[in-house]
């Protein structure tokens, strides 16, 4: 297997990795429209919709360089992406950390919730004494 970085054109840096004679790529990946707004919290390597920034730095007014991670596979790429770009990464990042708070809410009231129950057991049972305070 050989794994190269090539410049792309509009200077985005691409991870690309050629298979060896007989190898297979086993991962599946989805076709993307090519006249669809560029997507980067989706992996171009394994789809994954994990994807964020390690670094980003601004190039011009209307322009980032940005260092993307995925943690599904571990690829990396940086590139330079326009301002809109990076504002729906930005809004796609906001989005998943509001999903990941709301489920630590919900993780958080239910492991209360539990605690509340036992402690209220242990208190019917007579089982507490200052001792444990």
């Amino acid at each position: 297997m050989d794994a190269k970085a090539r410049i792309h054109p509009k200077s985005r840096s691409i991870n690309a990795r050629r298979l060896s004679p007989g190898e297979e790529d086993t991962k599946v990946r989805r076709v993307r429209d090519p006249h669809a707004p560029e997507q980067l919290h989706v992996c171009f390597n394994c789809s994954s919709e994990l994807v964020y920034p390690l670094d980003w730095s601004e190039e011009d007014a209307r322009h980032w360089r940005v260092v993307l991670r995925c943690p599904e596979c571990e690829a990396r790429r940086e590139g330079v992406f326009d301002q809109d770009t990076v504002e729906r990464l930005d809004d796609e990042l906001d989005r998943g950390s509001g999903a990941l708070l709301a489920d630590l809410r919900r993780m958080t009231h239910a492991n209360m919730s539990e605690e509340i129950e036992f402690f209220a057991r242990a208190l019917e049972a007579d089982v507490i004494t200052p001792a444990d305070f």
